[in-house]
């Protein structure tokens, strides 16, 4: 995968930019648009450009699709003419007066949570619930070039330009990576810990791997799909359970000495799985909850003798991306395996249907 993703060799062409870029020529960039369930188009749309001070222009070097952009193409969430995408990596383009952390023609990571990174939440290590935040998804950055505001906050440079093949872990960093990652911390995985992992799509992969680099010393995969099983062995899974619910459950506690899972991280975001994290979690034992939830509705009573600690939500990537990336540019870590299906960006249609059709893990759009 990696020989077909290239920095376009932007970095010497950088050097020699103004610290404004305005080309007297127009040319439309390319941007993925979803108008209805099911009906994603690659469209051109206005080049974006700087607004405030604190804004960076990037040229998107690579993007992908998200599980949680399936939420809206199933039409389970509400969609019209909407642009897509909050994971990218590329190239500073062009920064505003500022702009203090970053030049033109650094490459870099963004979180898809825009913040300001000062503020005191995000002082806290809640980058994801900045009081000046958004998310990225509003900007849409299945696209050629996308204006992140923020940027100092947001952005995270590599300690320089990458090989290719790092390019996909760097893009991994961006979400899925940081949210797994994000899911085994709030679950404590750590040494002499039992981890058990509910979903087995990107993020739940992710959580595997995090769970073996925080030093679990046994990670339960729960999955159905023989590539998924493979792959979670691969980041570190020592067991893998099929059965799901119920009977899911009880495999975890057999597993346990009955007891059940000291950290669980749940990566899915339904009712049954919800359910399944909370009563595989040891009394008190932790519960990391990462999966977007819709329709989920939890009892009082089974939560209050649970006795079991739970804490989730957005991840807050950007606390962890400096940490994510050097590990990824020492070459410690691969999270770009996740990535099962590279698509040039006008082929974004099919990108969806795969994963839709759960053809494919995790979609990587090339720019």
């Amino acid at each position: 995968m990696g020989q077909e993703h290239g920095c376009c060799g932007f970095q010497d062409a950088a050097r020699h930019r103004r610290r404004y870029v305005q080309s007297k020529e127009k040319h439309p960039m390319r941007q993925v648009v979803m108008y209805a369930p099911g009906d994603v188009r690659v469209e051109e749309r206005e080049d974006p450009k700087i607004i405030e001070s604190t804004d960076a222009i990037i040229r998107v070097t690579a993007t992908c699709i998200c599980g949680s952009d399936l939420w809206p193409y199933r039409g389970i969430e509400a969609v019209n003419d909407q642009v897509m995408g909050h994971e990218y990596v590329g190239v500073v383009e062009e920064i505003g007066s500022e702009v203090k952390n970053l030049k033109v023609g650094d490459f870099v990571v963004g979180s898809f949570v825009i913040s300001d990174n000062t503020c005191e939440i995000c002082r806290s290590g809640y980058q994801s619930k900045c009081v000046h935040g958004t998310f990225v998804s509003t900007i849409g950055t299945q696209s050629q070039k996308a204006r992140i505001p923020l940027a100092d906050g947001t952005l995270v440079s590599t300690p320089g330009q990458p090989d290719p093949e790092l390019i996909p872990s760097l893009l991994a960093a961006s979400d899925v990576l940081g949210t797994g990652w994000f899911g085994a911390v709030a679950a404590e995985a750590g040494p002499g810990k039992t981890v058990a992992v509910v979903g087995d799509g990107a993020v739940g992969l992710m959580a595997v791997l995090a769970a073996k680099q925080l030093g679990a010393e046994r990670i339960i995969a729960m999955s159905r799909h023989p590539e998924r099983q493979e792959l979670a062995r691969f980041y570190g899974a020592t067991d893998i359970v099929e059965e799901r619910g119920d009977e899911g459950v009880a495999r975890i506690k057999e597993l346990t000495n009955g007891l059940g899972a000291h950290s669980v991280i749940e990566a899915v975001g339904t009712q049954e799985s919800i359910m399944q994290a909370i009563r595989s979690t040891r009394p008190g034992g932790h519960l990391g909850f990462v999966g977007v939830t819709h329709g989920v509705e939890l009892l009082g009573l089974e939560l209050f003798f649970a006795e079991i600690h739970l804490h989730g939500g957005p991840a807050p990537v950007r606390r962890f991306l400096p940490d994510l990336i050097q590990l990824i540019w020492d070459r410690k870590i691969d999270p770009g395996k996740v990535f099962d299906l590279a698509l040039p960006l006008d082929q974004a249609a099919e990108g969806y249907k795969a994963m839709d059709e759960r053809r494919a893990i995790k979609v990587l759009l090339t720019v």
